[in-house]
């Protein structure tokens, strides 16, 4: 079998109402659709929820479950914060910079852009405390098919050593000009 697609990714909010109005205006997704139940169809467990589904463009659906009955969400305390993040691509680099100047005036700490050579990005949180990384691409042909000749190599060193292998160093040690 050979995927088409992401059909669609689902995260926990705290309230669904202030998540789609957050990503409505920070993010100008359209909120799609929404449905509730009180057994969950795939288990038939009892728990109560709402789930709703934002347009993240491109055929891309960004979902959220608010769970009422549940204890408070938490996150993965022996995970750093800054791992578990969902990137989401912007068109341009002034969208990028305007989407900051967005948040920014509304008190949401930002950080970048960071520039990571095959693109440019920002880090900041949604009001469930998941991290958000909006990037634009800045890659080129050659950068990519570099970085595709080493890959195995690459895996394949830290499979062993756990130490990190140095073949794509340019990427961050400003040798790539």
């Amino acid at each position: 079998m050979k995927l088409s697609g992401v059909h669609h990714v689902a995260y926990r909010c705290k309230d669904a109402k202030e998540t789609v109005v957050w990503y409505e205006k920070y993010l100008n997704m359209d909120y799609q659709l929404a449905f509730a139940e009180d057994h969950v169809p795939s288990t038939g467990a009892y728990d109560p929820y709402m789930h709703v589904f934002l347009d993240a463009g491109n055929g891309n659906v960004l979902a959220f479950f608010e769970l009422p009955e549940q204890p408070e969400m938490g996150r993965d305390e022996n995970t750093p914060a800054w791992v578990q993040h969902l990137a989401l691509k912007a068109d341009s680099l002034d969208d990028l910079i305007n989407t900051k100047a967005l948040l920014e005036a509304d008190g949401i700490e930002v950080i970048g852009p960071t520039n990571h050579v095959l693109f440019k990005s920002i880090y900041f949180f949604d009001p469930n405390g998941h991290r958000l990384e909006l990037a634009v691409d800045t890659s080129t042909a050659e950068m990519n098919a570099k970085l595709d000749v080493v890959k195995w190599n690459m895996l394949n060193e830290w499979a062993e050593t756990k130490r990190a292998p140095k073949h794509a160093s340019w990427l961050h040690d400003g040798s790539h000009d």
